[in-house]
């Protein structure tokens, strides 16, 4: 059933469409972490893989947010890693080597790179007027925003 919510079916399409880029990016992220905190080594192992473990965990909370805002205006999320690829501009996991300090460059390249492509899609959101969703990827900028930040502070 299409949700009635106030705006064209065609505009919450298009919201759709930019959400489910931004699952899509969520996800390959989320995975590139898990990896790095599957198997980051080096004498800052512990730490490394406990705060990897804290950043795939928010990741793990934003994706289900993201799917269930796609919900909520009227379509369905993707939910493979075919699709995933497809959609995302990200790539896998480049990194060759095990250390923190490499992982932490990779993954805070993806971040920044969410966080411009969520950037440069509000205009998008707020002409098909969906406040809500604009809301929405306004608190996941800043979620990615700190989760760069703590990246960087260890690559500086």
């Amino acid at each position: 059933m299409k949700a009635k919510i106030g705006i064209k079916e065609a505009d919450l399409a298009k919201v759709a469409a930019i959400l489910n880029n931004v699952l899509a990016d969520e996800s390959i992220v989320y995975q590139k972490t898990r990896n790095a905190h599957w198997n980051v080594e080096g004498p800052d192992f512990h730490a490394a893989h406990l705060f990897l473990e804290s950043q795939y965990n928010e990741l793990a909370e934003i994706i289900d947010e993201v799917a269930e805002r796609i919900r909520q205006i009227g379509h369905y999320a993707v939910g493979s890693y075919a699709k995933y690829l497809e959609l995302t501009h990200l790539t896998e996991t480049k990194y060759e080597h095990t250390d923190s300090k490499g992982f932490f460059k990779e993954l805070l390249s993806d971040h920044e790179s969410v966080i411009m492509n969520i950037r440069g899609n509000l205009d998008a959101v707020e002409k098909a007027g969906d406040q809500a969703t604009e809301d929405f990827l306004v608190g996941l900028l800043a979620q990615h925003e700190k989760m760069a930040w703590m990246l960087r502070a260890h690559v500086a």
